[in-house]
């Protein structure tokens, strides 16, 4: 048991996933959660008013499996395999998060000042999701699927553009946490 409690290592997790995009390429499928989202509208009847809905979403029922298969191993990971043990920070990034005001660093994965109910309904919490959760939305679409897709399903197809995205991916993922982040917390 301790051995699932713990990270599993480069060697383990990467063949395992090579291995599950292997069999989805090999029956013609591909990974991605947000496609999923169009799925879900559709089977919500928005086909009736906007073509991109309009589908057969029956096809895509085997997707929907890897959503709640994530749902319950989300659930299961942080409820029964959970091993509560301090992150092991550098001393500058302990300082750094001080100064923009999380206290305890180091000894929740998820802090509080982000991650509670008095954080998420609080005018600046709200304005933060709502505006977030839009341009994810948007960006997903634009680039024609999110992070999982791309960097899991293209990159292993060999897709160019997937290579595009998930370097926008991470050039994006810079400017946020070095730019924008500072100036909201």
């Amino acid at each position: 048991m301790e051995y699932i409690l713990q990270p599993w290592p480069w060697y383990i997790s990467g063949p395992a996933i090579a291995i599950i995009m292997f069999l989805l390429l090999y029956f013609g499928r591909t990974f991605g959660m947000s496609s999923n989202l169009r799925t879900l509208c559709a089977i919500g009847g928005a086909g009736k008013r906007v073509a991109f809905f309009n589908f057969d979403w029956k096809s895509q029922r085997w997707n929907l499996v890897v959503v709640l298969g994530t749902i319950i191993g989300a659930f299961i990971a942080h409820y029964i395999l959970s091993n509560p043990i301090n992150i092991n920070l550098s001393e500058a990034t302990v300082k750094d998060l001080n100064a923009l005001g999380f206290s305890n660093v180091g000894q929740s994965l998820l802090p509080p000042e982000l991650f509670s109910w008095d954080s998420v309904f609080s005018l600046k919490g709200i304005l933060i999701l709502i505006i977030g959760g839009f341009l994810v939305g948007f960006g997903t679409r634009y680039a024609g699927g999110c992070t999982s897709g791309h960097a899991i399903t293209g990159l292993s197809s060999l897709q160019l553009p997937s290579l595009i995205a998930v370097v926008g991916f991470f050039i994006g993922g810079l400017i946020m946490i070095h730019l924008i982040y500072p100036i909201l917390f």
